[in-house]
């Protein structure tokens, strides 16, 4: 110990680093192993290594699209145990995932049992179910017992696994992928095989050609899921071109008619990785808030298919709208974003544009060709030196049983003997056969074959047999060596390949037909509330404490009505669902409610805090119906005010709209309809004056002017009139009496004005 304490090299301070260059160094090789070893997917495979590790275990086991089932915990098992050292619940999710049709375009595992469903349940637990490969996961580990890849040792160094698997088809793009590393992500919807083929014939015809070219054949994603794209054309060419853009996809549906004028609107397919159980809690809460006021009921009525069910409130409504309104509101449309970020050659991560990703995996698949075709030819030799060998042993059939029964050592001895000048003396010319170069006697391989042969293989017919084989066998390799030396010949056996999986794969497949079609997306921006909610009477009530409720129909507005204890009622008039509410506080804002939200009447109604976000401090000035095309006068309890058209308090959210400025400790005070030509205001002091309304300024938010000067106290109530019809109020006694001559208080704005007229009310309110 003493001896490792005296090298400099091994005392600690040797061995310190700053921090901040440790911590740099560790977090920058964790990122590399997340983004080349879990979370971007290979561009020649379209796999990340746990799937690759998974169907190459699966192949291991035997599991042949027609062979029979295993039990997934054995599988699960063995992906951990010989080549993914992690979770066995993180290894089952992920093969769970390759069986779901639902969120795999085409399934790579065939699972028999609960392997989840598009409401979002999880599969049953690895123990129940079983799975073995499919048709699909075939044609990628096709050509592993060809050397079609390299492999590399696994985690433990006990065994070998592929470092890509040769793919058949682009399945980076027929099955999509997703996944988030450090500081990058990937998000690749699923495409048709039957397409991705035909760009990738063309790009084999056409090497240079241009992206747009290439979605005269790609026209766009294909979800398992169906439902309809209706991004533009333009934003899907850019969005291939750059590789990251986004499309939006719309569920499918049809109006179904019930008879006698009665219609619901069914779904029958939902957009890609939306769960069916959550969207149909969507849909009833926006009934619930009545967020979409002409949607009544959503039932789901999905057996093996899907079938959901939204019944209009009235057989009035517009299907169109009513699915417009759903589409905004609801996921029965998403976006779903395209970022082709890729490991270019296992190795690179690079965002992708299409024909880049095509680009890779057709040179991946010459790659292939070429290391396939040059182990055949390995293959070839080797059984073309063999054939030799049995020929040979044919034409001189007497010496060789006679080595084999009395020799001691036959191998050596059929290994030293000179079969060249045997064969010149026992046979002709012709059925001379030349002996291995630079040697008269067998190889070790045609002595050790001789040696292993049956006596049924002595027939004259077997001999033949060989010969033809012999010369089959020399046909393939001169064709072999052919296509190594000629790129032409190269890439027209790619593309009988790629035809062949088309047709394997295509529209004949029971799922090679396109499922995802494109229309274009209707507007549904300017909607009316009148054509969204089917108009009948109402009557709104609003108790002094803020209680709200509408009364079904027009009732008498002298009728009694019932109110809690130490209420009662403030606003009472009648209305219809389709009509919009202004409410005005004392805080300034405008807060706009539909009266179709309004709670029933048969209780008490619900506070109007409760639905729109009015403060606590904050009173309610006046609650009418809204007037499209009117005006109001507003003013505060200080004297300002002005005229404001009533489109510009409209509130889009509970939030309010701001519209009053006010300054403490005044409050907003006066809200009334314009509908005349003079303004009449009085104030605390009971003096009343009247001026032009055009005096006032029109403005959409502010402060305002001043209506009346106060020596002491502020305004009380504030109206418009015609100055011809006269001033009309009400007296102590509940009669109307009118004043027509106004002389008296006739005058500028900002004026002190003059006493009130005799018999105006104590209040100072002219209603």
């Amino acid at each position: 110990m003493s001896d490792l304490l005296d090298d400099p090299n091994m005392r600690p301070e040797a061995l310190a680093e700053p921090l901040r260059r440790a911590i740099g160094e560790r977090y920058l090789t964790y990122a590399l192993s997340t983004i080349m070893h879990r979370a971007l997917p290979d561009a020649r495979d379209g796999l990340k290594p746990v799937h690759r590790r998974i169907l190459y275990a699966m192949r291991e086991l035997r599991l042949t699209s027609t062979g029979g089932f295993r039990k997934s915990a054995k599988i699960s098992g063995d992906v951990m145990g010989n080549y993914h050292p992690h979770g066995d619940a993180a290894i089952y999710d992920a093969m769970a995932r390759l069986a779901q049709d639902f969120a795999v375009r085409y399934p790579l595992v065939d699972g028999q049992g609960n392997f989840g469903n598009i409401d979002g349940d999880n599969p049953a637990a690895a123990r129940y179910t079983e799975a073995r490969l499919t048709a699909f996961a075939e044609a990628l580990l096709d050509g592993l017992a060809e050397d079609a890849v390299d492999y590399r040792d696994n985690y433990d160094g006990t065994l070998r696994e592929p470092v890509v698997l040769p793919a058949a088809f682009p399945n980076l793009l027929a099955n999509g992928s997703s996944g988030i590393a450090v500081g990058m992500a990937t998000n690749i919807p699923p495409h048709n095989i039957a397409e991705l083929v035909d760009a990738c014939l063309h790009l084999i015809k056409s090497p240079d050609a241009r992206d747009e070219t290439l979605l005269t054949h790609i026209p766009g994603p294909d979800f398992p899921t169906g439902g309809v794209i209706v991004e533009p054309r333009e934003s899907i060419n850019e969005a291939y071109r750059t590789g990251r853009g986004s499309f939006r996809l719309r569920a499918r549906w049809q109006v179904e008619d019930l008879g006698r004028g009665s219609w619901q609107i069914v779904i029958t397919e939902i957009p890609y990785q939306v769960q069916k159980s959550r969207l149909i809690e969507r849909i009833a809460e926006l009934i619930q808030t009545r967020k979409v006021p002409i949607l009544a009921d959503v039932r789901d009525e999905s057996a093996e298919d899907i079938r959901l069910i939204l019944e209009p409130r009235t057989r009035n409504v517009d299907p169109e709208m009513l699915m417009g309104m759903m589409f905004r509101n609801s996921d029965l449309e998403v976006r779903f974003s395209l970022n082709m970020n890729v490991l270019i050659d296992g190795v690179t991560p690079r965002v992708c544009s299409l024909k880049e990703v095509l680009r890779a995996f057709l040179d991946f698949r010459q790659e292939v060709l070429l290391r396939r075709s040059r182990h055949r030819m390995e293959k070839i030799d080797h059984r073309l030196e063999v054939l030799e060998g049995l020929i040979v042993a044919f034409l001189n059939l007497d010496r060789v049983i006679d080595i084999i029964r009395y020799d001691d050592e036959p191998k050596a001895a059929l290994m030293r003997e000179d079969w060249g000048r045997t064969i010149a003396r026992a046979t002709s010319e012709a059925d001379y056969v030349s002996p291995p170069p630079g040697e008269a006697g067998l190889s070790e391989v045609q002595a050790e074959a001789i040696l292993n042969m049956r006596l049924r293989s002595l027939r004259r017919l077997e001999e033949m047999e060989l010969r033809a084989e012999r010369d089959a066998l020399m046909a393939e390799r001169a064709g072999l060596e052919d296509l190594l030396d000629d790129a032409a010949l190269q890439w027209a056996a790619i593309a009988d390949q790629l035809r062949e999986v088309k047709k394997t794969f295509g529209k004949s497949h029971p799922i090679g037909t396109r499922r995802t079609t494109f229309a274009e997306a209707g507007s549904v921006e300017e909607v009316p509330i009148e054509a969204m909610i089917e108009r009948e009477p109402i009557t709104v009530v609003c108790s002094r404490m803020g209680w709200v409720r509408a009364m079904t129909g027009h009732i008498d507005l002298t009728r009694e009505l019932k109110f809690k204890d130490g209420d009662g009622p403030r606003f009472l008039f009648h209305a219809e669902t389709t009509d919009r509410l202004l409410i005005f506080g004392t805080n300034g804002r405008f807060y706009t409610l539909s009266a179709a939200n309004l709670p029933g009447g048969r209780g008490m109604g619900e506070p109007l805090r409760l639905m729109v976000d009015l403060p606590n401090e904050a009173e309610i000035v006046t609650l009418f119906i809204h007037r499209p095309g009117g005006k109001l006068l507003v003013a505060s309890s200080a004297g300002d005010g002005f005229v404001v058209p009533e489109e510009e308090v409209l509130a889009q959210t509970r939030a309010g709209k701001q519209v009053l400025n006010l300054r403490a400790p005044a409050r907003a005070q006066v809200c009334c309809a314009v509908t005349g030509d003079h303004v009449a205001c009085v104030g605390e002091n009971r003096k009343v004056l009247v001026f032009a309304l055009d005096e006032l300024p029109e403005l959409g938010r502010g402060k305002g002017v001043r209506l009346q000067k106060f020596k002491d106290g502020g305004l009380s109530d504030a109206t418009t009139f015609t100055l011809a019809q006269g001033l009309s109020w009400r007296d102590p006694a509940g009669r109307t009496r009118t004043e027509t001559d106004l002389t008296e208080w006739l005058a500028k704005r900002a004026s002190a004005g003059r006493m009130a007229p005799r018999g105006f009310p104590r209040d100072n309110r002219f209603t």
